[in-house]
Order: structure tokens, then sequence, then C-alpha cells
């Protein structure tokens, strides 16, 4: 048995989370073993499912909460413990903490992979100085450089700003999905269309999702401007916010100081996203930095009409011809006119389990390297230790 610690699994089912999710449910168990490093004593995403898979879930303070407990926690895990291993894999949005690098080499750990998800600092200046201070520092503790776009990977291995060459050739990792899972949420449209206005009854309405941790990255205040500027155009347009965050009381107090706050559902943190992307009749994307964006991949994967950041979101994550690229600077009035341009343009309907186009969603995500199912095999060739000569 191969075993591989992974770091990267926190109590929000994000992006991250959700990526090694679905490489995680593919990969061939009877050779492969995971162990996630969970740096919080709450539950993490997907804990159940983890456990009921046969991997562990080995929880220990937050830096962050406290320093010294953390330092000592971490430092006897590995102590104990690195010798099991033969790779750790740490999926991260920031270098700003490298210390599980450093101590899988101090304690032996042959393999170590670094792995960007991010494309820009989302947290605190004092953070991003680390992250420019590690970058530096990494060749030293890492033996594997990964990105999920070559956006996040200028930004991780590249020179400071993530400016000129890089300095760790970076294997990209697409963000690969389950293609057919998303597919599996057809089934449930008429059930959550119907919870997607809480009190009231959407099920009539044109609803748009928008999916991300409630914060500045994923810019959900600019969603909620686009929907005053839709409302009164197309009054029974809806739009569903999914997931939480430090945002959220900004947000609700937004759309209610722009008078939508009856036409926008917070739906929190769901576990059944392929249902909600079923319920659903457009997939809006205006995030202001990412590294790739698993989300708008689910979105173009149910078949949605998506409206993404132009020169923000990687070009890489259009898939299929339902994804448009639209600048942040043309204001939430061209945005909103834009939805209306795709919606008179595209055929909105919700694909049938027998729709011949999911035949071929699956071998567009495929043939560009985004059906988990295909990319898994790449994946356990990657995590190996190479072969010697």
């Amino acid at each position: 048995m191969y075993n591989v610690l992974v770091f990267g699994m926190t109590e929000n089912p994000g992006g991250v989370e959700s990526f090694l999710m679905n490489y995680y449910r593919r990969i061939d168990l009877s050779r492969f073993h995971f162990d996630f490093l969970c740096n919080s004593y709450d539950p993490v995403a997907f804990e159940d499912e983890i456990h009921a898979m046969g991997g562990r879930t080995v929880h220990f303070t937050s830096r962050r909460q406290n320093p010294i407990r953390f330092r000592k926690e971490l430092e006897s895990f590995f102590a104990r413990h690195a010798h099991e291993y033969q790779a750790i894999w740490v999926n991260v949005n920031s270098l700003a903490n490298i210390d599980y690098l450093k101590m899988a080499k101090k304690y032996g750990i042959p393999k170590r992979i670094i792995h960007s998800h991010n494309a820009q600092n989302m947290d605190s200046r004092l953070r991003g100085m680390l992250h420019e201070a590690n970058r530096d520092a990494v060749g030293r503790y890492a033996t594997d450089f990964w990105a999920c776009s070559e956006y996040a990977a200028k930004w991780f291995y590249a020179g400071k700003g993530g400016r000129g060459e890089l300095r760790h050739p970076a294997v990209i990792i697409r963000n690969a999905i389950d293609v057919e899972k998303i597919r599996s949420g057809i089934a449930r449209r008429e059930e959550f269309r119907r919870q997607a206005g809480g009190e009231a009854d959407w099920s009539d309405k044109y609803i748009i999702i928008c999916i991300g941790r409630l914060h500045f990255q994923k810019n959900q205040k600019f969603a909620i401007d686009i929907m005053a500027e839709l409302v009164p155009e197309m009054p029974d347009a809806r739009l569903v916010l999914v997931g939480q965050g430090e945002d959220e009381d900004m947000l609700r107090a937004h759309a209610k100081e722009k008078g939508v706050e009856n036409e926008v559902y917070f739906a929190g943190v769901v576990t059944d996203i392929p249902g909600w992307l079923a319920a659903s009749d457009f997939f809006l994307f205006p995030s202001v930095f990412e590294g790739l964006g698993i989300a708008g991949l689910e979105g173009q994967a149910s078949g949605l009409p998506t409206l993404a950041s132009a020169d923000v979101i990687p070009d890489d994550i259009a898939v299929t011809d339902r994804l448009r690229f639209y600048p942040l600077d043309k204001g939430p009035d061209q945005w909103a006119n834009e939805i209306i341009l795709m919606r008179n343009s595209m055929d909105a309907r919700p694909l049938t389990e027998d729709d011949p186009m999911y035949e071929l969603l699956l071998e567009d995500f495929t043939q560009k390297g985004y059906n988990s199912a295909a990319e898994v095999k790449r994946l356990e060739t990657l995590l190996l230790p190479p072969t010697r000569k």
C-alpha cells in the first residue's frame, strides 16, 4: 500500500476540498491510502465520507489560533508517524505556511508535493508577505511542484509577485470533476427549485446561481449589483448564492440596500451541488481572481449558460461553447444586458437524463482533462516516486 498524507481539507466544502474528493472517490484504494491533516478540531468537509472510504483525519490546533501548540502537535505527529508515509501532498491557496513540508522533510517523507490552487493573495497583508518570503524557501523542502493552472503556477513559483520565469517547473493538475455525478442532479431539479426561494416558490423563475465562499474574491457583491440592474428588465430573474463566509452580513445588507433582498436567496453550505445546479438556469462566475475555478466547470457540466470574468479566470476553464467571458470593468448594467442576450440566444432548458448532449459534454471534459474518471490514472502515476533507471 502506498500511503499519502494530504493537507487541504477544511470545514468549508469549497474548491480545494471538492477537488480532493473528486480524485479521492476515483483513486485505486487497493493501491493508495490517504490520510488527511486538518488544522482544526472541528469536523472537516466530507469527513464522514473519508472515514467510510477507509481514510483517516488527523486533527490538530490551527497555527492562527495557537502557534506554539500548533508547532508542538505537528512535530509530535510527524515524529511518530512520518515513517508510515511515502508522500505528502500539500494543497494550499498560499505559501504563507509551509510548515507541513518542513516537517515532512525533517522526518524523512521522501516525496513532498506542493500544489498551488490560487493566483492572488486572498488573505491579510501579513500572509501576503509570508507568501513572498516562502516562495524563495519552498524549493528547499518540496520535491514536486504542482498547480491547477498556469496562472496559479506563476503566483507560486515565479519571481516576486508571480512575475518572471518559473523557478520550479510546475506540473499542471487539472481541477477535474465528476461529470457523471453532476448529471445525477437532474432528477432533483423541481425539488430544488421549490427550495431555492425559501418560503417563496421559485419553480417558475429564471434562477441564476453563483457558487463560492462569501468572500471578496468571489465578488458576490457585484452579483447583487447585477441583479439590481437585471430585475427591472427581467422580472422573473432570481439569484441563489451558495456558500458561507465572512461577507454574508455585508451581502445581505447590500441586497436590501439595492432593493433585491426578495430576489436573492442565501443557500449557505450545501451538500448537493448537483441538485442546486440542476435547479438553475444560468451560472454566474464574476470572481476578481481565480487559480482556475471548479465551480465554473461544474456549471458547464450541468449544461448551464455560464458568464465568467474575462482576463481573470483562466481561459483553460472554457470547455463548452456555453461559456462566455466578459470584462468586470463593463459594470453591472452591461453584465445584466449580457445575461439577457445569453438567455435569448442559448437554449436554457435543463438537460434531461437521456439528452445526447451529455455524451458530447463527457467527451469534451475528457479531451480537455477535466473528467476525474479519466484523469485519476495520471494523478496516480504522478503521486508515485519516479522510476529509477
